[in-house]
């Protein structure tokens, strides 16, 4: 394992912002730390870079113990959201910073950062100021500057936090294609579940300095430990008493079958692609489900009219006893 997180508590005052939280994260894997504001997953990314101190537990980097290690010692580069580029120099020398303050050969500098602008698109804005950069170029130019000193581990806090959608949606397509060129360990922090969903080979959702579960993004998605996790990564709705993706329920106007759960519409909004249908249940809940857009004329739907729906064979929040377990250090 790259990452190992053994029993890591910390307090800030009264505070608990983690509370004996064990990880393991695999060499080479690209990882996102989940969760809301709050719930502990910067400081335990902070506390991995040797930024923050953890009151309990350790960290061990690639076989290391790193717990008591300075951060210029652990190997790891940082990139935070804000960038924090050196603003009167140009990309190129923001880039080589690194390497300048180790005193590498002026060649190995020239022929490193070279290869790192042209890995993150930016040869013809080497010789340009931070200012003269747009928001997503800014964020790759500091993730150059990060994978300049060849780090073992590479952290991203909030990376994309301070962008627009569209550039987001960008920076994120292109951080996974990178991912898969340099093959470097990395853990990024996020709120943003579509985002971890989409980049991430795994997850770790975070909730009140506790780990609610790990797994890939199928596993967390399609097999929920619990209703916070279920709740936080995609929609929800509930029929007949159960928790359910709105996507996993089928609507149909035939003659009910024996399980349907009937009820009325009530509303049907078009948000895209995508139908959604509220139905008020004779158990008094209001059932959202989702449609595409082509298969709603064929069920020849309308605000009033009777359904039946039925869940998915298998969707839904399962039992405890079959919740799949926290996978933990070790």
């Amino acid at each position: 394992m790259s990452i190992e997180i053994i029993d890591v508590g910390k307090r800030f005052g009264d505070f608990v912002a983690l509370d004996n939280v064990s990880v393991s994260i695999p060499t080479g894997q690209l990882t996102a730390l989940l969760g809301p504001s709050g719930g502990g997953k910067s400081t335990l990314l902070r506390i991995i870079a040797g930024l923050e101190t953890a009151d309990t537990g350790r960290i061990e980097i690639e076989g290391v113990d790193a717990t008591r290690l300075p951060p210029q010692k652990r190997n790891v580069g940082f990139v935070f959201q804000h960038y924090a580029a050196f603003k009167h120099l140009t990309v190129r020398r923001n880039i080589a910073f690194g390497l300048e303050i180790r005193r590498r050969p002026k060649a190995e500098i020239r022929e490193r950062v070279d290869e790192l602008l042209a890995l993150v698109h930016l040869t013809p804005f080497a010789d340009r100021l931070p200012a003269q950069l747009s928001g997503g170029q800014r964020q790759r130019m500091a993730l150059a500057r990060a994978l300049a000193v060849a780090p073992t581990v590479l952290l991203l806090d909030e990376p994309f936090g301070a962008l627009d959608a569209k550039v987001r949606k960008e920076l994120r397509d292109w951080l996974r294609r990178l991912h898969d060129e340099v093959h470097v360990t990395t853990v990024f922090v996020t709120h943003d579940q579509e985002e971890a969903l989409e980049v991430a080979d795994e997850i770790v959702v975070i909730n009140e300095g506790r780990v609610e579960q790990i797994g890939s993004p199928d596993d967390l998605y399609d097999r929920p430990a619990n209703e916070f996790v279920m709740r936080f990564l995609g929609p929800v709705t509930q029929l007949g008493g159960q928790l359910v993706r709105p996507h996993d329920i089928r609507i149909h106007t035939d003659s009910p079958q024996p399980g349907d759960v009937l009820g009325r519409v009530t509303r049907i909004t078009r948000v895209g692609f995508e139908i959604r249908v509220e139905v008020a249940t004779g158990t008094g809940e209001v059932t959202t489900v989702t449609l595409t857009r082509d298969a709603l004329p064929t069920l020849g739907l309308e605000v009033g009219r009777e359904v039946a729906l039925r869940p998915v064979a298998g969707a839904g929040l399962t039992s405890p006893a079959d919740r799949p377990a926290l996978r933990a250090a070790g």
